[in-house]
């Protein structure tokens, strides 16, 4: 089995361009996707209303 063509240059160019503006690459680690697909937590996270509960809201 031979290696895979190599990318095309403006594809190697868009993919530089993308890099230096911070934006996610294929292949490569995401730390905010990571962020977001992470397990839920629980309600820990969030502050809870100082509003007595059923207070008309």
């Amino acid at each position: 089995m031979s290696p895979p063509p190599p990318d095309p240059p403006i594809y190697r160019d868009l993919m530089r361009t993308w890099a230096d503006r911070g934006r996610t690459l294929p292949g490569r680690h995401d730390p905010e996707w990571t962020r977001l697909a992470a397990p839920w937590r629980g309600l820990g996270q969030f502050s809870v209303s100082p509003a007595p509960r059923g207070g008309g809201r």
